[in-house]
Formats: structure tokens, sequence, C-alpha cells
């Protein structure tokens, strides 16, 4: 596939690493050489000095055969990467995406208005991190978690603490601890350990500091939380350390539906700016939220969540393990370095968002079937969880699960078939127009996309 991307940014240059790793020929579009030379440093992608919005410069780059443009230029008005992307559909680009930083641009109406005009996607990856915040608080037994079918099926993220009574288990013998029943509800489907992902066998130990991944229908969550001796617990009271916008959007969602949201920002302007955009419920304080007796001033113990998104990686990692100290059930920090990520988790931040790595999710589908629905990246690893829909006829559908030459890498671990959802096992028969969930390993994504082609 040829691959067209406006902006040598952050997000920009991990999405052409990222898509580069597949196979893909990847060209990079900026008018920034000093951006597109760190770029070259650590990916191996075609470059290309020229304006954005030139038409020149794009029918330069190679848009009129793209398979795929992305527009993601940095440190811009939305109006660039727009006009980039409808340039592109207009000079022969297949299928078009575009970054953007106004949420009304999401609504439903100017979708529409935008697909019409050529654009499939736009995306705003402030948003998108709001909303997996917002989300991970409806989860707060788990380090993560994603739903399909409106939570018919739920593929969850569990850390094995000291206490945890799965603490050298094998695989077997805790199988053999569940009821038949049980075994129908929920599946232990991979385990991250040492920066890496394993699918487990029947003798794989699990130990101390594992990130377990589960599948799970909506009525297998409490033995799921039984088995790893957590408790669900509701969050009425949240903190937000930092009033950045996405900040902003979260206490937005929340507001309506919890007793209390506070803002910590240091910026005065900004506090002044939010207290005008958002509801009165929504308390924002001036103040340095990285010292911990001001934090402990303003109440953080009796708070039931924390969430630190300023815009200096190591201050949230540092606040959220403050706040866990304080006793606050649920931290949450944004991590755009991603080789911070694994050392925010091993420093107890129950989750941890990453930008970058949600839009990959949005844009990577793009590069597989029509058939596709979402790809996410699940934390605590570098597997993906991809639904897709079944294609009638597509190889998928030919043979029970333990029959097929289905990666080693991967496992099939959930379906939604009409109002129904199920574990995935052995003797399972996909079939025609199922939403099937799967994790899986980046090596194995081009193989099991084969399975779900015609």
């Amino acid at each position: 596939m040829k691959i067209v991307i406006e902006g040598a940014g952050e997000i920009g240059s991990h999405l052409a690493k990222m898509l580069r790793a597949e196979a893909n020929e990847v060209t990079v579009l900026d008018n920034d050489d000093e951006r597109l030379t760190a770029l070259r440093a650590y990916a191996d992608v075609e470059t290309f000095l020229g304006n954005p919005s030139s038409i020149k410069s794009l029918r330069d780059a190679g848009v009129a055969k793209a398979d795929l443009f992305i527009a993601v230029y940095p440190f811009t008005t939305q109006e660039v990467n727009i006009v980039g992307a409808l340039l592109a559909k207009q000079l022969g680009a297949k299928r078009v995406v575009a970054r953007i930083n106004d949420e009304d641009y999401l609504a439903a109406e100017n979708r529409l208005l935008f697909k019409e005009l050529g654009i499939e996607l736009m995306f705003y990856p402030e948003k998108s991190a709001a909303d997996e915040i917002v989300n991970s608080l409806k989860h707060v037994a788990s380090s993560d978690s994603m739903d399909f079918a409106h939570g018919k099926l739920q593929i969850s993220v569990f850390k094995i603490d000291e206490e945890s009574p799965m603490v050298d288990l094998r695989l077997s013998e805790f199988i053999q601890t569940m009821t038949p029943e049980e075994t129908t509800l929920f599946r232990i489907i991979a385990i991250s350990r040492d920066q890496k992902t394993i699918i487990p066998k029947y003798d794989t130990k699990f130990q101390y500091g594992d990130l377990v991944f589960t599948v799970s229908k909506r009525e297998g969550l409490a033995s799921i939380m039984k088995y790893f001796g957590r408790a669900e617990k509701s969050v009425d009271k949240v903190m937000i350390l930092g009033g950045t916008p996405i900040a902003e959007m979260v206490a937005r969602s929340l507001a309506p539906h919890i007793s209390s949201v506070k803002i910590i920002e240091k910026d005065k302007d900004r506090c002044l700016a939010l207290t005008e955009h958002l509801p009165d419920s929504v308390v924002i304080v001036n103040g340095d939220g990285r010292n911990s007796d001001f934090l402990f001033e303003e109440g953080i113990r009796d708070f039931d969540a924390f969430i630190a998104l300023t815009s200096n990686d190591e201050s949230n990692v540092l606040s959220c393990v403050v706040a866990k100290k304080f006793g606050v059930t649920r931290t949450v920090a944004e991590v755009e370095n991603i080789e911070y990520i694994r050392l925010a988790e091993e420093m107890g931040v129950d989750t941890v968002i990453n930008k970058k790595l949600i839009t990959a999710g949005k844009i990577f589908k793009f590069t597989l079937s029509g058939k596709a629905r979402f790809v996410k990246y699940m934390s605590g690893s570098n597997a993906e969880i991809i639904e897709y829909t079944v294609a009638p006829g597509s190889a998928i559908t030919k043979k029970p699960i333990k029959e097929l030459d289905f990666p080693a890498g991967a496992i099939i671990a959930g379906v939604v078939r009409g109002s129904e959802s199920f574990i995935a096992v052995g003797d399972t028969l996909i079939e025609d127009y199922d939403r099937v969930a799967i994790f899986a390993l980046p090596q194995t994504i081009k193989a099991i996309d084969k399975f779900f082609r015609i």
C-alpha cells in the first residue's frame, strides 16, 4: 500500500514508523527540514520537503497514486489539514483522513458533509483521549478495557499484585478452579510480562506484576474480579491536574454524572478561560499541583480518581504516584513518550493515555480489509485488538477455529452474533456477518486480514 503522510510532527512520525513496519510504502511531506531529518534517523521512509497546502508539493509527493493520504500537519490550524486532504482526494488519493481540533466538526451532520466531500475520517486526538479517560473510569477494577457491541463482550487488562490469588498458578490450575459455567463467561487470552506479550499455554505460570488480558461476557465480569481479587468501585469525585483541552473535555463529560470535579491549573489566565467554558459545578483552582502539600490542602484524600493531564510526562507520572500514596483508588496519566509508558505502569499508574497510540488505532484499520471495524492498542502490550465484521464466504467461515491455520501470535477472543455474544473456543464455527474480536501481535496482522477477505 502506498501511503502519503502530511506532517512530520509527533503523530505523523509515529504513524510513518508504524505503517512502514507493516511493509507499506510511506512518504512524508513537511516544510520543516529538521523534522524530516529527525524522522529519517529512525524510520526507513521517503521524505519530501514542501508546502503541505501546495498542489505542486502534493503532486510531487505522489498523492495521485496514494492508497491512503493522512493529513496530520502539526502546530497549525485544522484548515491546513482539511485543505490538504481535499486536494489530495481531487488529485487521485483513494482514501483520505485528516486531523482536526474542533469538536463541532465531529457532529454527525458535519462528518457526513465532509464524507460527501471525500474525507473518510476526521479525527481529533484530544477528544479521543478524553473519551478513553471517561470510559476508563467506568471500569475501575481493570487498567484498560474495550467494549464490543455496547458491552456484550469486553476485553480487559488486570495487573497481578502481591496479594492476588493468581500468583504462581499455572493456567491449567486456574482453569481447574473455574466452574463449567464460568468457562463460557470469560477466558484469559494473553499475558504481558517484561515488555513481551505472551499467548499463554496450559503450563504458563502467572507471576507478580503480570498484566493479564481477558475476554468476557457482561455477566462474567464479577467472576473475573473475584479471581483477580478486585472489587468494582464507582467513581464519584475526580481531581484533574492540568487545564489542557483534554482536561476541559473530560470535565465537561463527567460533570453531569458525578458529584465533584476539580481542576488544578497553575496558569491564571487558563483558569479564567476554564471558568467561562465549563459548568459552574466544576471547581477551578489556580495552583501548582506538582506540590504534594498543595494537593493535600485541596483534599486529594477525598477523591476517588486523580487524572494527570499536564504537558509534562514526568510530572503526570510522579503526581499519580503521589496520589496513590494519598489513597486515591484510580490514577490516570497522559504519557506521550512511548518509552515511558511501561515505566509509568510499573510505578503504579492505573491507566496510561497516549494520543499517538489512540490515533494509530483509528488509522491503522484503513490499511486492512474493509471489514475491519476498528483497531485499538491495549495498555502494557504491543498487541492490537481488532474487530472484524465477517464477509459472506470469507476464509474464516470455512472451518471451526481449531482447524484453521490461524497465526500462532493471535487469538480469536469472542464473537457477537445478532443479539448474542459468546467466548470463542476451538469448536466455534464463525458465520457470515458475525462480529469477531481478535487479540493479535503486530507480526500477525497481515496474515489475519487474509482470513476476512473474500
